[in-house]
């Protein structure tokens, strides 16, 4: 048997207290006249005897039970096989996860709420100097810090759920930076979960100065479809035309699902969108088409019925229609005619003309498109204004002139980086293939295999054909030199046609079927579209076009259904970006205002489906996952974790039958005075 805390049996000198008692107050004597002593030596030798029995007695109980309260300050203990004493400071973090899936049911609550129990018992389980972490999926900034117990009692009773997840090692690494921020002799780590397969990447932990146990927390096995993600085939989506939408359910269990209905609620309506027959562990991807009648913006709620798990039984998605697609032409004297034809059969497309150097460079962001029309050479200032413009998500289309000044193309299109112009070419050429898997003609035409009518040209420049500068090819000659090329610019996109607009050199403007999609969707093509969704906790920053300067008192709000906020922002180039972090609550629609009721942008959240795959690590495998060095506490619903706890750390821990064994002796000291009558 060993001791935690030696030094308390100083205190055994106690002892000398019931003696220094026994001594001068049973030694008492009180005198009692009688008239005839004759009869009383027999009486008083047998009363004396009797006495002195008893007040030995309730000596020795006294002894005993102060002997036992010191030994219970001292904390005996039976030192476990292998178990290492730990004295000295102690500092212990404890990971409570709270995210959705601990709302999933044990033999009787949550997991979350047996979760929390296991937690209290941990913490109960320490000397009153210990000290703790409580941390959680939100990672709040109140958690980095270590506290006492009855504060981190406190702080384990304010744990709800929460939208947050967070990968295990991530959360082990923020445990052991608030651990090693102290200077604890003995740090002791324990992750409170139900070790999802999405989320525990846990490998090997040996990290010998921090003691990491794992206390896995098991559901009743529950199935689950939800909806995985949605998104748009186009990029932009138009007005008054169907807009298809596709939308992936997933089936995250063993069994074929059947007669999944998906339904969409838009423009205030509730409309069935198909039912569905999902095999296990597939997905399975539907088309909704979608008809904007007004422009603006527009918010659309899918769900399915699913039961129990339904946090990712919804998806929210909203988006922008322009009621109108801006398209600048920038010309060296007189606009093309028939360009000018060409987009007054499209509806809501307005053509603006413009010369090289009459432009305005800062309106240059509102147009979708910009076509530079046979320019015979491009200044430095456009050459730079341009590639900022693809590069933030515009569209250029760039029609060489029969007499360009090589040298400045070059230039040029080096910025990009683009293929570039070598030499012009006089002589006819066929184009032979056209690209319909890529976007600008995919879908264009109903028979691809027909024998379409392509461009033809009587002069066109060779291009250079650089491999690390990526081209596309969506037009080709027969002879395999490009004539459309397209190359994408971060987040935009630039399109590079070898020979000249001018109907001299190119027939271009008379093949409709190949003239028209190229304008109309070379316009609506951005390389990298606004999200019609953000996922909360994954989607720390969200973006605002800034249309206008803004000085730095501005302030920017979000708001939802439930609240509002001011989230951190900074203002670069034409963008703000806003970091929402862990301000979104709840998924939804909110809008970005400056005053209330003047609403400048729209953005849709929705819960991360990281957790939506209800596979989770049984013991054993965890155990090989984590390796030998890290502890699976692997107890029944029932056991009593404290006492556990104790026992792992130091063997059997016997102060509290110290106290039991104190509490005892007094109560046969009280019986003795009560009821032994001298």
């Amino acid at each position: 048997m060993q001791f935690l805390y030696p030094t308390f049996l100083f205190a055994l000198a106690a002892l000398a207290i019931p003696i220094i008692i026994h001594l001068f107050y049973f030694r008492r004597f009180k005198k009692e006249y009688f008239t005839n002593v004759r009869f009383l030596k027999e009486v008083k030798e047998e009363t004396s005897a009797r006495s002195k029995l008893r007040n030995l007695l309730v000596l020795l109980m006294r002894l005993l039970a102060v002997a036992f309260l010191v030994f219970a300050f001292a904390q005996p203990f039976i030192p476990a096989k292998n178990a290492e004493v730990k004295k000295g400071s102690k500092a212990i973090s404890l990971f409570v996860d709270n995210s959705f899936s601990m709302k999933a049911l044990s033999s009787d609550v949550p997991l979350i709420e047996k979760a929390k129990q296991r937690a209290r018992e941990i913490v109960e389980a320490y000397p009153p100097d210990a000290r703790f972490q409580i941390l959680t999926n939100d990672f709040e900034g109140r958690h980095q810090r270590l506290y006492s117990q009855d504060e981190a009692l406190g702080l384990l009773e304010e744990i709800k759920i929460s939208p947050a997840v967070k990968n295990l090692s991530s959360v082990t690494s923020r445990q052991k930076q608030t651990l090693n921020s102290g200077d604890a002799d003995n740090k002791t780590i324990y992750l409170l979960s139900d070790f999802q397969k999405n989320i525990t990447d846990l490998q090997n932990e040996a990290d010998t100065t921090v003691e990491l146990n794992l206390l896995p927390l098991q559901a009743v096995r529950e199935n689950n479809i939800g909806i995985d993600s949605a998104w748009f085939e186009a990029p932009v989506q138009m007005l008054n035309q169907l807009n298809k939408m596709l939308v992936r359910v997933r089936n995250y269990t063993n069994e074929d699902a059947e007669n999944v209905r998906l339904s969409m609620l838009y423009q205030g309506e509730n409309k069935p969108a198909g039912t569905l027959n999902i095999p296990a562990q597939s997905f399975l991807v539907d088309t909704i088409n979608l008809t904007v009648l007004q422009p603006g913006w527009q918010q659309v709620t899918l769900n399915i019925s699913d039961y129990p798990i339904q946090f990712d039984d919804d998806y929210f998605v909203d988006f922008l229609v322009a009621e109108q697609i801006n398209v600048l032409a920038i010309n060296d004297a007189r606009p093309n005619q028939n360009l000018e034809a060409a987009f007054r059969g499209f509806g809501n497309y307005v053509l603006t003309n413009a010369t090289s150097g009459q432009l305005d460079y800062s309106r240059m962001s509102g147009y979708q498109l910009i076509v530079l029309n046979e320019l015979t050479a491009v200044s430095t200032g456009l050459a730079f204004e341009l590639q900022q413009f693809v590069k933030n998500g515009g569209n250029l289309v760039v029609f060489p002139n029969r007499n360009a000044n090589i040298q400045s193309y070059r230039d040029f299109l080096t910025g990009f980086p683009a293929d570039e112009l070598e030499r012009f070419e006089e002589g006819e050429k066929q184009v032979s293939y056209i690209n319909t898997d890529e976007f600008v003609f995919n879908d264009v035409f109903e028979n691809r295999s027909a024998n379409l009518k392509l461009p033809s040209t009587l002069g066109s420049f060779k291009l250079s054909r650089f491999q690390s500068r990526k081209a596309e090819q969506l037009l080709t000659y027969r002879d395999g030199e490009p004539y459309l090329a397209k190359f994408q610019v971060e987040q935009g996109n630039l399109y590079l046609c070898a020979a000249p607009l001018n109907t001299d050199f190119n027939d271009l403007v008379r093949n409709g079927e190949i003239f028209i999609p190229l304008l109309y969707k070379t316009a609506i093509s951005s390389g990298q579209t606004r999200p019609v969704a953000y996922t909360i906790g994954r989607d720390d920053q969200i973006e605002y076009p800034v249309s206008q300067t803004i000085g730095n008192e501005t302030v920017y709000k979000l708001k939802g259904q439930a609240e509002e906020f001011i989230p951190e922002q900074r203002i670069i180039g034409a963008k703000a970006i806003l970091g929402v972090h862990q301000q979104i609550p709840e998924a939804g629609f909110y809008e970005l205002f400056l005053n209330p009721g003047e609403q400048l942008y729209q953005y849709a959240f929705n819960y991360d489906r990281q957790e939506s795959d209800l596979a989770y690590f049984s013991s054993g495998d965890l155990q090989n996952l984590v390796g030998p060095e890290t502890t699976i506490i692997d107890i029944s619903d029932g056991a009593y974790l404290t006492q556990t706890i104790e026992e792992r750390s130091q063997g059997i821990v016997l102060w509290r039958w110290c106290i039991v064994a104190a509490l005892i002796f007094l109560g046969v000291e009280v019986l003795l005075l009560r009821f032994w009558q001298v």
